[in-house]
């Protein structure tokens, strides 16, 4: 997920290592990606084709590396957000990304994606239901339980308002 964050940063423009890094913390709520990770995937862009790089001057008179996503990137990054499994189904955090890079997705794969997340949820619900019929869970289980049914039933209603945003797009 890592590799997708970092390249899909770049689908605005050019950026240095230090601005990705700051953005992808900005986007994520969480502490900035190490420098070990983030220079290493930077250079296996560059080797893969989707990432170009080249020497610009920086603010104070240094000179860093400036890295711009290739139209094979653009590509790269399209092709992993359309590789949405029933395993990244799943996961809120991997449906919530795709469905922030929307606009780079053609409308089938965004009605599949959508498709395969609403199933995942109605799984989840049913699992739900007869957990808390099923084994006496206590209060503090039953509130956890009444939680999760709680936030399927307002992602379902978010689903319904990202069909309806799609069908007015696809008009």
């Amino acid at each position: 997920m890592n590799d997708l964050l970092l390249l899909s940063t770049l689908l605005e423009g050019p950026k240095h290592g230090y601005a990705l890094k700051k953005q992808i913390a900005f986007i994520t709520g969480q502490v900035e990606m190490h420098n070990n990770l983030v220079y290493p995937l930077l250079k296996r862009f560059v080797r893969n084709g989707w990432v170009s790089h080249r020497k610009a001057a920086g603010e104070r008179g240094q000179t860093r590396e400036l890295y711009t996503l290739t139209a094979k990137g653009r590509e790269e990054i399209v092709d992993r957000l359309s590789q949405f499994s029933r395993k990244a189904a799943g996961s809120a955090e991997a449906f919530s990304f795709r469905v922030g890079l929307f606009e780079i997705l053609d409308a089938s794969t965004r009605n599949r994606i959508v498709d395969e997340r609403e199933k995942w949820l109605r799984g989840r619900a049913a699992l739900l239901a007869n957990l808390s019929s099923g084994i006496p869970l206590g209060q503090w289980g039953g509130e956890v339980v009444k939680f999760l049914q709680a936030q399927a039933v307002a992602e379902q209603k978010w689903i319904a308002r990202l069909r309806k945003k799609m069908r007015q797009g696809d008009q």
